[in-house]
């Protein structure tokens, strides 16, 4: 078979010059036959045309020899001029004739005679049917006037000493070298900034304006002052500049009117030029530049694209992001699609930021845009959703297609998403790190009824701080309350740890423990080195291994810290807290500038039976107390037995009959059904049967039940009552951590679902498994509503911050609805737990607002020094956020920022949460100090206590002091007994089922509604002195959080601790569910494979 390779000739080269000349002539002696296929026709003009025009490389090159040409031309005219002798005299003669030499004249001629060819080659190139546009255009007839007459002096050798102006070649010179810019943009494909290119246009015109007038002066003066090229330039720079010392001045009126002319042209073309560019300069100002290649690559930057920039959310993620200290170099680089606000234009002026935030305005969506901020560089990428928009949804198309579009630009650049649905994360699932708004703000909610204040431990634990806030303050809970809210996460290998290096081998309760008492150090989790999994308290059976990673709370990392053995700072025991014989660490910790000074403990002395606690004496007064058992080294079977938290408490404390039923009313499993893709699955309980979707209303009966209203139901436990504009597929995380299987089944509060719009069949789907989960349409501006869904017997009732009211025309004013129904509640209902969601958190100092309360206004002036001295947490110290009762989701955001440096805040972030579960990892619930509990005495003996007996281990106290409020304006006082009438009570029964669906709108429109609403402020009225006293406690106390205390700290009454429980599933067995959990595992094993990412 022949080889057609072999005899296929090889292709023809690109073009050259010779080959626009001669043509192709390699396949006239071969017979088959090559067709070419060309743009335009195939005639020589076009060869010419796509050498010399179109194409961008040889076009470029053309331009660039053309240019050199005119420098040269212009070279060798001052050449000519300082070889010229000075004439002598004064005749006219003089400006027309000069003496040039023959080399010199001969050079002259060749260029020009070049320079004449290529302007007519190219002239006639581009010539369209108008010759007159060809000739009268400026370059040409520049051309003709400096080239023709060299040409003619090659025939008529008398005018080769002719005076020719070729110094206006500089103008040939600068158009030249414009369109040299714009072919070297074309040919590189990329084009440079438009300041640049009018930048170098106005220096050129500026160079062409001095070198004309130089020579031409300096020429027309040959029958003057005789001034030399120096003088020239000398006079036309004290011109131009308008100093004018006249020392030097034209004689000649040729060269009057010539300075006249140019001064007049530069009047004309500078302006113009100067105007150009400071357009360019404003416009440059709101798009922002570009940030260098150079710079990107010897510098570290990260990109934030967002779709609107808000002051908030810029100060949010600079002061978070740089609280950091190793990222002190790093730059910001933020792409946004709009113009740069007032206040962030203003913020971003200030020295600290201006030269380390880079604004450019820009799409994500367009590759150009990327460019410009270098997102191939970046070492991050943080990509946020727009939660103030009225379409939530379409905030998360936006934001996914800013992170499908980045990931395609940048395959390699770690990406940081914000997403506000959860049913739109698994689209994003690619990214290194999401959080889902709606996922954490309703599981954040959710354990704030069962676990006080968890929203503001969430929101502690993820903010930088260095302890300092409050210390200035007279007030001894607020210095407390500040230094503790700088404990964060941390983590550190085994090995290379000083805190945990010694209990390798040992047991993670022990290592918790004796780290604790020891340092002052909280180790919550680990992680090993073959997993990729967290672990929160994996209880006394986990062993540390020396690859282990540990995750701590503490002041400070371990790197930053400095140690010093108590027995060799003797003199400060004189200034202890505790007197005589202790052996509880003094636990000083000096926090400055990132550096802690802890004093330790000398532990040289033990006991072989263990470590033992001995508590202050306390004089003859002293009286034998119970004692707690050892942390053991490494647990056994009789620890372990009191670990296991599977069986349900509720269930040990009621009759065989009541646990029968109680049995076989619930089940344990994963639930069947999700609202949406990519849910994580969780072990709860859940009904055998799922409930008609008519008995899942509250408000109405139907023929399973005759109930209408949450009296009628008579639930045992207070419900929790949660308020929101639409049943979103976030509302189902609320629901899962009050349904979590370690839940005693004897606490399940009844849930109520208060909602604006009717859920949808896909919402009722999903919850209908749960037991007590009930939902009605309703709002919270109507009193009818809330006593319909019971709030007379709630525990705590959550309001969701609506998604219509998120935008306003002025910001601040989107919480103004919201906060004004719930002052409504908290005056109305005074023991009602109420927790709130802002959108803005500047809004919670309205939260429970008492006009002229001294202490709100201390608090108040507290919060604007603590802002004034750089704090991050200004807002900490308002009752309502300290206390938990107040949330805003934007406090969240610094959980993705921080995740830049620990990327595994946001894993244990869902642990804590419940978001997440993981076989093995512990959960978050809480246990009150009562007066039987109060014998344990301090934090340090707790620990002892929980470690030893239950394998808990606790992070913080949630503490409830007296504090009298000095207020002058007292609770609304409800005295209707006047109203009071037995014939409306009638009137209401009989009349009841006529207004069950009445809205706050027409409230006002139906007096028997009015009336029921009396009927319930008499009720109200009647209770009073228990009531009052309820109220009056709940004005004058306030509530804090201590996140991981000192050993030292004393308990108080009332105090609510806060816990890392073990997985109750990891001390079984077989670490098998219940048999209770069978009838559901069927149906949640397939919906674990269907929603699981």
């Amino acid at each position: 078979m022949v080889d057609l390779e072999s005899e296929v000739p090889p292709l023809p080269p690109r073009y050259r010059f010779r080959d626009l000349l001669l043509g192709d002539q390699g396949w006239q002696n071969d017979d088959r036959v090559q067709v070419e296929f060309y743009m335009n026709e195939n005639t020589f003009k076009e060869r010419l045309k796509l050498f010399f025009i179109k194409n961008q490389r040889s076009s470029l090159r053309i331009r660039l020899f053309n240019f050199s040409l005119k420098l040269l031309s212009c070279l060798l005219y001052i050449i000519r001029v300082l070889l010229e002798s000075p004439s002598q005299g004064n005749e006219w003669s003089h400006i027309f004739w000069v003496n040039r030499s023959l080399p010199l004249w001969g050079l002259q001629v060749l260029v020009a005679l070049i320079s004449l060819f290529e302007t007519i080659l190219l002239g006639y190139l581009s010539y369209k049917g108008n010759i007159w546009e060809q000739i009268l255009r400026i370059p040409f007839i520049l051309e003709i006037i400096n080239a023709v007459p060299f040409v003619i002096s090659i025939f008529w050798p008398a005018l080769r000493n002719l005076f020719v102006p070729v110094f206006l070649n500089c103008w040939l010179a600068k158009h030249a070298l414009e369109n040299m810019i714009n072919d070297l943009h074309r040919a590189i494909q990329r084009t440079q900034s438009a300041m640049f290119n009018q930048v170098l246009i106005l220096i050129s015109t500026l160079l062409c304006l001095i070198f004309t007038c130089i020579c031409g002066i300096q020429h027309l003066e040959r029958i003057g002052k005789k001034l030399n090229l120096f003088d020239s330039l000398y006079f036309c720079i004290v011109t131009f500049s308008t100093v004018g010392f006249g020392d030097v001045t034209p004689e000649t009126w040729s060269s009057k009117l010539f300075v006249v002319a140019m001064i007049c042209v530069a009047l004309v073309v500078l302006p113009i030029q100067f105007e150009q560019l400071a357009y360019l300069w404003m416009e440059r100002q709101k798009s922002g530049g570009n940030y260098s290649r150079h710079r990107a690559q010897t510098e570290k930057h990260v990109v934030l694209c967002v779709s609107s920039l808000k002051i908030d959310l810029l100060m949010d993620f600079l002061n978070e992001f740089y609280a950091h200290p190793r990222l002190q170099d790093y730059y910001v680089v933020i792409l946004c699609p709009t113009e740069m606000d007032v206040q962030v234009r203003r913020v971003l002026q200030i020295p600290m930021w201006s030269q380390r935030v880079i604004y450019l305005q820009g799409s994500a969506l367009k590759d150009q845009d990327l460019l410009r901020a270098k997102m191939d560089d970046a070492e991050a990428c943080f990509i946020l959703s727009s939660r103030c928009e009225v379409d939530r949804t379409s905030s998360d198309h936006q934001t996914i297609l800013r992170a499908w579009a980045v990931k395609d630009f940048a395959p390699n650049c770690p990406l940081y998403v914000q997403i506000l649905k959860p049913e739109n994360k698994f689209h994003i699932k690619f990214a290194d790190h999401v959080v889902c708004e709606e996922e954490f703000k309703y599981a954040m909610l959710a354990l704030n009824c069962i676990c006080p204040a968890t929203s503001t431990l969430i929101t502690l634990l993820v903010h930088t701080s260095r302890g300092q806030e409050g210390q200035q303050s007279p007030e001894q809970w607020q210095k407390t309350y500040g230094r503790c809210s700088g404990n964060e996460v941390y983590h550190i290998t085994l090995e290379d740890s000083a805190f945990f290096a010694e209990y390798e081998g040992k047991s993670f309760t022990y290592a918790s423990f004796h780290a604790h008492k020891k340092f002052g150090v909280c180790l919550i989790g680990v992680r090993r080195e073959d997993n990729k999994n967290i672990l929160l308290n994996p209880g006394p059976r986990y062993i540390m291994n020396a690859s282990d990673i540990c995750f701590y709370i503490n002041i400070t990392k371990e790197e930053n810290s400095a140690f010093k053995n108590q027995d060799q700072q003797k003199s400060s025991f004189s200034r202890s807290f505790y007197h005589g014989p202790s052996r509880l660490p003094v636990h000083s910790i000096i926090a400055s500038m990132g550096t802690v000074a802890i004093d330790l403990q000398d532990t040289s002395c033990r006991s072989a039976s263990g470590p033992t606690l001995t508590l202050p004496t306390e004089g003859i007064r002293e009286v034998r107390r119970p004692s707690i058992a050892p942390v053991l080294e490494v647990a056994d079977a009789s620890s372990l037995q009191t670990c296991d938290l599977l069986s349900d408490q509720s269930e040990d404390e009621t009759t065989p009959d009541d646990k029968m039923s109680s049995n076989l009313e619930y089940a344990k499993g994963y639930p069947p059904y999700s609202p949406y893709i990519g849910s994580s699955p969780t072990f709860c309980h859940l009904l055998h049967e799922k409930v008609p979707f008519c008995c899942l209303r509250l408000d109405k009966s139907c023929q399973h039940n005759y109930y209408e209203d949450a009296k009628a139901y008579g639930f045992k436990n207070k419900l929790i009552i949660v308020a929101a504009e639409t049943a979103g597929n976030g509302l189902y995380n609320f629901i899962v951590p009050l349904r979590a299987y370690y839940r005693p089944k004897k606490e399940l509060n009844p849930i109520v679902l208060l909602l604006d719009n009717p859920p949808d069949i896909h919402f009722l789907d999903a919850i209908c498994w749960f037991p007590m989960v009930y939902y009605m349409v309703g709002s919270i501006d109507n009193l009818d509503d809330l006593l319909r869904c019971g709030v007379t017997f709630a525990a705590n009732m959550v309001v969701v911050d609506k998604e219509s009211t998120m935008s306003a025309e002025e910001d601040y004013m989107a919480d103004a609805k919201t906060i004004v129904n719930v002052q409504t509640l908290f005056r109305l209902f005074s023991s009602l737990s109420i927790i709130t969601e802002l959108t803005h958190p500047a809004n919670m100092r309205f939260m429970q607002f008492r006009a002229k309360d001294c202490y709100s206004l201390a608090l108040s002036k507290l919060e604007k020094k603590e802002r004034e001295r750089g704090s991050n947490l200004a807002f900490m110290f308002r009752l309502p956020f300290a206390a938990g009762r107040v949330f805003s989701i934007s406090m969240l955001d610094t959980l993705l920022y921080q995740s830049f440096v620990k990327d595994y805040m946001i894993s244990i972030t869902r642990l804590l949460l419940g978001l997440d579960t993981i076989p093995g990892s512990g959960f978050l619930c809480s246990i009150k100090i009562t007066e039987e509990d109060l014998w344990i005495r301090t934090y340090a003996r707790l620990y002892q206590k929980l470690c030893s007996s239950s394998g808990d281990v606790p992070i913080g106290i949630y503490r409830t002091e007296s504090q009298k409020l000095a207020t002058s304006e007292s609770q609304i006082s409800i005295s209707v007994e006047e109203w009071e009438d037995t014939k409306d009570c009638k009137d209401q029964g009989h009349h009841r089922g006529n207004h069950r669906n009445s809205t706050s709108s027409d409230q006002s429109d139906h007096p028997l509604l009015r009336r029921k609403s009396m009927q319930w402020a008499r009720r109200l009225s009647r209770k009073g002195p228990r009531h009052s006293d309820e109220m009056n406690d709940h004005q004058s106390t306030l509530s804090y959080i201590l996140i991981n205390p000192s050993p030292d700290t004393r308990l108080e009454l009332n105090d609510v601790v806060y816990l890392i429980r073990p997985d109750p599933l990891s001390y079984l067995p077989n670490s098998e569910p219940s048999q209770n959990s069978s009838l559901c595992n069927a149906a949640g094993q397939d919906s674990r494979e269907e929603t699981q990412l």
